[in-house]
């Protein structure tokens, strides 16, 4: 199916950890909340709209956070309670679609180009879905609607918290054109610092250059980015989407020299991914350290066991060995964690029931 017939919508939870915690308990409404650990080696997790008035934000060490908003209240995160609100959601998706796919906890991409209540209009299924779930969880969400998952995904960003905002196939240049670079989904801080450094700082000055420039620049990512810059992405909604790893890096802006350095940033790299885990509701047997050196040569050290893992001091403790026997020699400008061979038992298969005729009107 072309992407102009396609009717996608990107619902994304408001703040969902935190959002939670405050809906349980109604004395933290209002208040700048983190979910996460309030230690030296803790991270956010999540936060409170309140708190990101303050420059909080999800993956910050929490020792910052704490410093950048007094009185900022530390949450101990609840996943299995967050499972539960997420269930409930996902329950409400299913009454319109089977062709759901979970990003995580809080997020997911509907196809509703054809839909169970032979609704017409994505716009209105978005609305009817946000309203359901503020019955039901008390939660509010906002919502992306366009012709592809790519943008859907931006477009439920526009209006949040508590919006939507639908983007028709004639409206995607006009859309993205003005967009800062680092808005489009799948451009990262190295690349999006790279195409800065080249005066590309929007999505029209992505869309003005060549395919063969990208290429020449970006090497394999070229074609991905020529193609987003137009609004192009054809990767239609998988249902049985399923993580083959689940892992986080990061690119410092000083290399690292010792030991000591780069154990200290593993921790919030390590919390990343324990985070991610948590939240795609999945363990892993083989834990795999990278590295990368001022050279940008790179390696890779793993080992695998015989359980399952998930926990951040299991993880570390394992990080922490590899690290200690590769004893890194020369300066290191990128680290990484990865876990795979995950236990793929929490993912649901749903079986797809025959779908009403097409409808083809407007989102």
């Amino acid at each position: 199916m072309n992407q102009d017939n396609r009717k996608i919508i990107h619902i994304d939870m408001d703040a969902f950890y935190a959002s939670v915690e405050q809906h349980d308990a109604p004395e933290l409404k209002g208040k700048p909340i983190a979910v996460g650990g309030s230690s030296e080696r803790g991270v956010v997790a999540a936060a409170s709209y309140e708190a990101r008035k303050f420059g909080v934000k999800s993956a910050m060490s929490s020792m910052i956070a704490a410093k950048r908003c007094p009185g900022l209240i530390f949450i101990k995160p609840r996943f299995e309670r967050y499972r539960e609100v997420s269930y409930q959601i996902r329950e409400i998706f299913y009454e319109y679609t089977d062709l759901v796919e979970p990003l995580s906890l809080d997020e997911a991409y509907l196809d509703v180009t054809i839909n169970k209540k032979n609704i017409s209009s994505a716009s209105q299924i978005a609305r009817e879905i946000r309203a359901k779930i503020l019955e039901k969880t008390g939660l509010t969400a906002s919502a992306g609607i366009s012709v592809n998952k790519f943008v859907a995904k931006i477009a439920s960003d526009y209006n949040k918290p508590n919006g939507q905002k639908t983007v028709t196939q004639e409206e995607i240049l006009d859309f993205l054109g003005p967009l800062k670079i680092q808005q489009f989904y799948g451009i990262g801080k190295v690349a999006a610092q790279k195409m800065r450094d080249m005066g590309i700082f929007n999505g029209k000055d992505l869309r003005d250059l060549s395919l063969e420039f990208l290429e020449q620049n970006f090497r394999n990512m070229g074609l991905h980015y020529y193609q987003i810059a137009r609004g192009i992405h054809n990767s239609p909604v998988n249902p049985n989407r399923q993580p083959k790893s689940v892992g986080g890096e990061n690119t410092f802006e000083k290399n690292l020299k010792s030991i000591q350095e780069m154990q200290a940033a593993l921790v919030p790299i390590i919390q990343k991914v324990v985070d991610r885990l948590a939240k795609k509701e999945v363990k892993g047997r083989s834990i795999t350290l990278k590295i990368k050196f001022d050279d940008f040569s790179v390696i890779t050290r793993s080992q695998t066991g015989d359980e399952y893992v998930d926990q951040f001091d299991e993880i570390y403790k394992i990080i922490n060995e590899l690290l200690i026997l590769e004893n890194p020699r020369k300066p290191v400008r990128l680290l990484g964690v990865s876990i795979s061979q995950l236990n793929l038992y929490a993912e649901k298969t749903v079986q797809l029931k025959i779908p009403f005729p097409a409808l083809k009107k407007g989102l």
